[in-house]
């Protein structure tokens, strides 16, 4: 299969990802936003970085980029997209997913590894783990902390739309292993079908065993699946 890596001006994660997925055997190709999506993608990633200089919100603009409604057709049609940070924030202002991304709640950029668990083994992006199983990834945003209203979040866990919680090591879900004030420490969701997600870890950043975890590998792998 063929991955597209849209490339927004101020992806920074696009030719990471790329490696990342050339890592575990999936073929991958950037392609330029004004280029529009090529007719035969198997799947698309929405990277990190910081399109458009994340003026106005973190992601506001890409998200209103022409080739959003492509992505927004494809992901109808069942093709897998992943949204990763500044991706997740993409996707989350162009509908893609429920909830927003906005300030840390340390009003600052925050880079480190984090642990995440599962919350959800039973799709494409986390059947490389179990439940309950606690991955390692990096974090690298100034608006990661997940927001959405009482009452859809609850929608969301009821309907097991929740793929990771940060967590700590042990895999307890506490306010101290709460990086960004993430509402229920909530890391990633899915969409309508698990066949989209957004997350605000990088798993990309997580496949490479001379630098570190390779936990992110099972992620990605979600497009093979």
């Amino acid at each position: 299969m063929t991955v597209a890596v849209i490339r927004f001006g101020g992806s920074n994660c696009d030719r990471d990802a790329v490696q990342a997925l050339a890592e575990i055997g999936i073929d991958a190709e950037l392609v330029w936003h004004e280029d529009g999506l090529p007719a035969e993608i198997e799947g698309v990633v929405l990277p990190g970085g910081f399109s458009y200089g994340d003026y106005l919100r973190a992601g506001a603009m890409a998200a209103r980029s022409p080739i959003m409604n492509e992505v927004r057709e494809a992901a109808a049609d069942g093709t897998p997209v992943l949204g990763v940070c500044n991706g997740a924030q993409i996707g989350s202002e162009a509908g893609l997913t429920p909830g927003a991304f906005t300030t840390n709640r340390s009003a600052r950029f925050q880079c480190e590894h984090v642990h995440c668990r599962v919350e959800n083994a039973d799709t494409p992006w986390t059947a490389a783990y179990d439940e309950g199983d606690v991955i390692e990834l990096p974090i690298a945003h100034g608006e990661g902390r997940f927001e959405v209203p009482d009452d859809r979040l609850d929608e969301l866990e009821a309907a097991d739309r929740v793929l990771f919680r940060y967590c700590d090591a042990d895999g307890a879900v506490t306010e101290a292993a709460n990086p960004n004030g993430s509402k229920h420490n909530v890391a990633g969701v899915t969409g309508e079908h698990d066949s989209v997600a957004v997350l605000m870890p990088h798993p990309e950043r997580a496949t490479l065993a001379d630098v570190g975890p390779t936990d992110g590998r099972g992620i990605l792998r979600g497009f093979a699946e």
